[in-house]
């Protein structure tokens, strides 16, 4: 199964064509999702947001993270990186059930990266359209956290480290669907629920070494962003 575009109506999108509008259309240095509001070693993560470390060039976004001069809570070296959300900007975009988000991502490949597209409201609401580490080279992790459903998707040919790839979701009520260069990979069969809607999150996250290998260097990590775009159904819309 593939999606239909064709039966959606473009709503929203982020070309990463011009600088990051911040305020406006993004926020980068906190989320409610981080109990610190910029920082959230609880995660497992070792990140310390910075908007500094989203930069534009040539159409691309390219997230950075580098380790910081700050220390986390549990005694860990922090890791400034980059993450957009649309929660606390001016617009207060949020997808909504039936929606369709799409996003063209090259994968990274050092170790500790951990990219992310996801959603956030009111401490949940969460659906991850993937989450990536390199030391699963062709693996994507999906979730929905609403109905808690998960899948992971393999792929050797299309999943993998410096690679370029289009993955999308649809929030349907009764299933949440994910595409990978516009092939249906995983249909959930919970889905959001009639009334849900969330905040966009796109990001670049560090992992802390729990689940996935923490860095084992301080070289810089990197993953770049094409494009983030998010239609509704006609009938919704």
């Amino acid at each position: 199964m593939t999606i239909d575009i064709a039966t959606f109506t473009p709503v929203w999108s982020e070309e990463f064509d011009a600088p990051i509008d911040w305020g406006s259309t993004w926020v980068g240095d906190r989320s409610s999702a981080y109990r610190y509001c910029d920082h959230n070693p609880d995660d497992n993560k070792l990140d310390w947001l910075d908007p500094g470390c989203v930069t534009v060039s040539g159409g691309v976004a390219t997230f950075t993270a580098a380790p910081a001069d700050r220390t986390l809570e549990n005694g860990r070296q922090a890791w400034r990186t980059g993450l957009l959300t649309t929660e606390y900007s001016a617009e207060e975009f949020r997808v909504r059930t039936g929606d369709y988000v799409e996003t063209r991502v090259k994968l990274p490949s050092g170790t500790g990266a951990w990219p992310a597209l996801w959603t956030w409201k009111d401490g949940g609401n969460e659906v991850d359209s993937f989450e990536y580490h390199p030391d699963n080279p062709n693996l994507l992790e999906l979730s929905n956290h609403v109905t808690f459903s998960s899948a992971y998707h393999t792929d050797a040919d299309t999943i993998a480290p410096d690679r370029w790839v289009t993955i999308g979701t649809r929030y349907g009520e009764r299933s949440v669907e994910w595409y990978v260069n516009g092939a249906c990979v995983c249909s959930d069969g919970t889905g959001v629920g009639a009334d849900w809607s969330a905040y966009l999150i796109l990001n670049l996250s560090v992992c802390a070494g729990r689940y996935h290998p923490a860095p084992c260097d301080p070289a810089p990590l990197t993953f770049a962003v094409d494009h983030l775009r998010v239609y509704r159904e006609a009938a919704r819309w």
